[in-house]
């Protein structure tokens, strides 16, 4: 990044952090602002190490002052509660609890254009609300906020005094549950008379639409996928198939417990590469398992601004998500006209508006230049139109 580049970003972020822009909701503070540990990167920095931390603040004014006067090109506080924040080392701050996060980045989940990415990603982020909400108890209006990150997912925070003395185990399961990790059939379908929820339920339509599947293909294409799966040979496969009838109609009577006895379709469980393995993939919650499991994470600040995009770190009550456009909501920047110079062809909405950007130099709007400076995919030329 050049150095005008880098001067043209820490100008427009000193507009925002001055409060030279007004937005809304305005820049504010955590709960229990002086027991977290602080974490600040500047423009210029690419990587984790040149992070500057184990700050602490003690009142709102101090921490805008710091923001003011410092320009950071990402803001992070800890999910932690320490005793003593600013220590330097994690043993001597005196871990007190923390918020469980979950993160959904779509980086994990899609690859392709930006907008597409965004739009993927919330369907994971209400997906995971609903079991949160509908199948863990967590009460949507006191306990959990959500966040866009800025770039390109959200973060969830549960803030439940219960769940904030959790250690990394107590955490893992709730991921491991929402992520469908370590899932049994044996115990999720025997019972015909019990209730049809939760995971029960999300694994039945599971091996309904696998099997449904199955059947729909010509017969050389199920045996080659059926033979594909783990400890399945050809033979095999064609003994499956010559069932198949009878399983589905066993399961469309109720009669799941069919598959815990079914050689076939236990190993299509065991196989994670398999039809079945894939369609309860897609059931799950794709959060990011590390994140959640952390007791000592810096997450990054609801309402600071994003440096690797110059949006605004989102704010959002489940009621709102629905709505939520990042490209036209989390921008902080004006349409005034910039020029850029971008190192290869790029097509972007932002603003309610869609511009192609030819490789070179490009008079594109200021939210739009920050974006593309912010990436790496432009820099400032030197000059507004």
């Amino acid at each position: 990044m050049k150095p005008a580049t880098v001067e043209f970003l820490r100008n427009r972020f000193s507009d925002y952090y001055s409060g030279k822009i007004k937005m809304t909701p305005p820049l504010r503070v955590p709960d229990a602002l002086d027991q977290r540990e602080w974490g600040f990167m500047f423009f210029g920095t690419r990587s984790t190490p040149g992070m500057r931390r184990h700050l602490s603040f003690t009142a709102q004014e101090e921490l805008f002052s710091y923001l003011r006067s410092m320009t950071p090109a990402h803001v992070y506080y800890s999910t932690a509660y320490y005793e003593h924040p600013a220590a330097p080392t994690m043993d001597e701050k005196g871990w007190s609890g923390a918020d469980v996060i979950f993160d959904l980045d779509a980086d994990h989940i899609v690859r392709g254009p930006y907008d597409q990415m965004l739009a993927r990603v919330k369907e994971e982020l209400q997906k995971l609300i609903v079991m949160l909400t509908d199948e863990c108890g967590i009460d949507p209006a006191r306990e959990l906020s959500v966040v866009f990150s800025g770039g390109r997912g959200y973060h969830i925070h549960l803030t439940s005094l219960v769940m904030r003395s959790w250690k990394s185990a107590e955490r893992r399961e709730l991921v491991d549950y929402v992520c469908g990790t370590g899932l049994s059939p044996q115990v999720l379908l025997a019972g015909e008379n019990r209730p049809d929820r939760g995971w029960r339920l999300r694994l039945k339509q599971a091996i309904q639409t696998t099997l449904m599947t199955i059947r729909a293909l010509p017969p050389d294409e199920q045996i080659r996928m059926l033979s594909s799966v783990k400890g399945v040979s050809t033979s095999g496969a064609a003994d499956f198939l010559k069932r198949l009838d009878t399983i589905i109609h066993s399961i469309q009577n109720g009669m799941f417990d069919v598959c815990n006895h079914d050689r076939v379709i236990l190993a299509m469980f065991a196989d994670s590469t398999s039809l079945l393995s894939q369609q309860i993939r897609e059931r799950a919650a794709l959060a990011d398992e590390p994140v959640t499991t952390d007791i000592k994470r810096l997450i990054r600040h609801p309402s600071s601004l994003h440096g690797g995009s110059g949006f605004l770190v989102t704010p959002l009550q489940v009621r709102e998500i629905d709505d939520f456009d990042p490209l036209i909501d989390a921008v902080v920047f004006s349409e005034r006209p910039v020029r850029v110079d971008s190192s290869f062809e790029v097509t972007m909405p932002i603003l309610g508006n869609h511009y192609s950007i030819g490789k070179g130099i490009n008079t594109v709007p200021e939210a739009l230049a920050v974006f593309l400076c912010s990436r790496g995919i432009a820099e400032f030329n030197g000059g507004e139109s």
